[in-house]
């Protein structure tokens, strides 16, 4: 029987493909543009012939693999295989992606939300694997989450746990008119912070370029970065409060400042968690960055949840 499982990974912008073994190690990858003037299933129908591809290149017949595994934006409905209403693939809305899989390919197909997929490949192979209570952070042009207690991938009742970025942490705008702001990845996700360093400066600015100057001592951008390292505090704070995990995993794009980002974090959940045991939860970052939607895709199929 084979032990290699493919992967893919359905983002707005590229669809990561990839076959991956029982020990979580990518194989073989490959990446293809998400174009939006195809349809859902030609763009499939590329992605299938790229397993295809993977697997004869190992190989391998690709009908002798253990399945394929899924990462796709939310919202979505897991029970029914089905994209919902993702903002950036709104062509997509509605379409059957596991349905289309199972018939282009003839293997089993399981899929979850992307960040879902990513809390799994965390547990499977990253920052993650001594831990049976965590949650797992992604910040980048969004914030998403994955919940992991009890030994178990939390999904919910359509495969939409963990959209964290749409808690309210810094409640805006005007309510009674029914125009709230504040949403956690409104303030506090990459797109946020390019969006108000923008505007600070009167010019386009990349995440980076704040993040750099911050370090080199600008103080209009060491204040907006602090500000949203407490943003990304208060968002870390009600997960705990409401979950009680014993770590958090934080990864995506703006993970990748490092210490600045950790050790603010880290304070402030020191100083403001409920519980006194949910003030010493260890605050880290994922291991997996560039691949972990591609494993996290593949660990559907290879590890139980």
């Amino acid at each position: 029987m084979n032990r290699i499982a493919a992967g893919i990974d359905i983002g707005g912008t590229k669809i990561a493909i990839g076959l991956i073994d029982e020990q979580g190690t990518v194989l073989a990858q490959s990446t293809l543009k998400t174009d939006l003037t195809l349809t859902p299933k030609e763009m499939l129908g590329k992605a299938a012939n790229e397993v295809r591809r993977l697997a004869d290149e190992q190989g391998i017949a690709h009908t002798s693999l253990k399945g394929v595994g899924v990462g796709a934006p939310g919202p979505l409905n897991t029970k029914k295989g089905v994209l919902t209403c993702p903002p950036n693939l709104k062509s997509w809305w509605g379409y059957p992606v596991v349905a289309e899989l199972k018939e282009q390919l003839s293997l089993p197909v399981k899929m979850e939300n992307d960040a879902t997929a990513a809390t799994l490949a965390e547990k499977w192979v990253g920052a993650a694997q001594d831990s049976e209570h965590f949650v797992f952070i992604t910040i980048s042009t969004g914030i998403g989450a994955g919940i992991y207690l009890h030994g178990k991938l939390i999904t919910g009742n359509t495969g939409n746990t963990g959209d964290a970025g749409f808690m309210f942490v810094h409640p805006q705008g005007d309510v009674v008119q029914d125009e709230p702001s504040g949403y956690w990845e409104q303030i506090a996700s990459g797109t946020a912070i390019a969006r108000s360093a923008s505007e600070i400066v009167g010019r386009q600015v990349s995440t980076k370029e704040v993040f750099e100057l911050a370090a080199a001592g600008d103080p209009a951008m060491s204040k907006l970065t602090e500000r949203v390292y407490t943003y990304i505090g208060m968002g870390c704070v009600s997960l705990i409060n409401l979950l009680d995990p014993a770590k958090i995993v934080i990864g995506g794009g703006v993970s990748q400042v490092g210490e600045p980002l950790f050790s603010a974090v880290r304070a402030y959940v020191a100083k403001h968690a409920l519980n006194p045991s949910g003030r010493e939860t260890a605050i880290v970052p994922a291991q997996l960055q560039q691949n972990a939607g591609l494993i996290g895709a593949a660990a559907l199929i290879q590890q139980p949840y």
